[in-house]
């Protein structure tokens, strides 16, 4: 079964809030945290790496925290987590480690995930944020 890490996932609830709240000024990580039911310990090291891949800024001191550095709709899921996670890789055979294996060359199945790891990669690069945003609303409904 694939699963996505909770790193993954975390950060993209987080950004998801920071994308609701665009342009209406910096979020604090407890509004986040309590929002999103993140304990604000893993949220500072998931805004971290976020901040790092300048996918978001902070601000310091009172009314400071955390604002998207793009709209919404400039921000895909796919970039979150490759900021998060880095690229997807269905197998050990597929990432840096797969030196290891005898089989790389000519297996067909490496193949299949290469190509399975590549449609996801698109397929997570189409949905935005402001389309997570719109989605809650008709759900909200």
């Amino acid at each position: 079964m694939l699963r996505l890490s909770t790193k993954g996932q975390y950060g993209v609830r987080a950004m998801f809030e920071l994308a609701k709240h665009y342009q209406k000024g910096p979020l604090s990580i407890k509004e986040i945290s309590d929002r999103q039911d993140v304990s604000v310990a893993y949220l500072e090291q998931l805004l971290n790496k976020l901040r790092k891949s300048k996918l978001i800024k902070s601000r310091k001191g009172p009314g400071g925290g955390y604002e998207i550095n793009k709209k919404p709709e400039e921000i895909s899921i796919g970039v979150i987590l490759n900021a998060l996670e880095g690229p997807v890789t269905i197998t050990q055979c597929l990432g840096p480690k797969a030196k290891g294996c005898n089989r790389v060359e000519g297996c067909v199945t490496r193949l299949l995930w290469k190509s399975l790891g590549e449609k996801i990669e698109f397929f997570l690069g189409t949905i935005s944020l402001k389309d997570l945003v719109k989605e809650e609303v008709k759900i909200k409904r």
